[in-house]
């Protein structure tokens, strides 16, 4: 079964109390609606709230690299892609990208790694089969998607020479 190339799923406004004292998109609901957007995936890879119900397992984020382009202001619509970049048996590398829903300019992103775990174990296990199946189909359909320019970034601050 083809998948959406990239996912493109969810879709969220601004809420008046998410606002900080800048009175623009306080970042940590950046990071909420990132996660919004992971619940949808999730699901789509056999994975997500009924998996974890269903067999005490679940995924924990291990590294996230968040980009902010542009601000966001109460009532604003936005919408989240998600692009599959790699997986093996026990990892899953994703990629997010927040949109304008009305005007259509990138507003952040989110580059996120995340590991199975067995929730009784605390331990990280190899995803089921059908989960990794699905990944798969999901690969074929995303893997020759362009790279996102804020992959891999690295934060630094030079030192000025001179």
């Amino acid at each position: 079964m083809p998948f959406e190339a990239p996912v493109n799923r969810w879709r969220e406004r601004v809420r008046p109390e998410w606002l900080d004292y800048n009175g623009h998109m306080n970042v940590a609901y950046f990071v909420l609606i990132f996660d919004h957007g992971t619940d949808e995936f999730y699901p789509l890879i056999g994975l997500g709230k009924p998996y974890r119900q269903r067999t005490g397992k679940s995924t924990f984020a291990v590294e996230s690299h968040i980009t902010y382009q542009k601000e966001l202001s109460v009532n604003e619509e936005v919408r989240v892609t998600t692009q599959l970049l790699g997986y093996d048996a026990k990892r899953i590398h994703y990629f997010h990208t927040m949109w304008h829903a009305d005007k259509g300019f990138q507003m952040a992103t989110l580059e996120q790694l995340a590991v199975h775990v067995d929730l009784t174990a605390r331990k990280v296990e190899p995803m089921p089969d059908d989960c990794q199946r699905l990944l798969a189909e999901m690969w074929e359909s995303h893997k020759d998607l362009p790279l996102p320019k804020e992959l891999g970034s690295v934060m630094a601050l030079r030192p000025k020479k001179g």
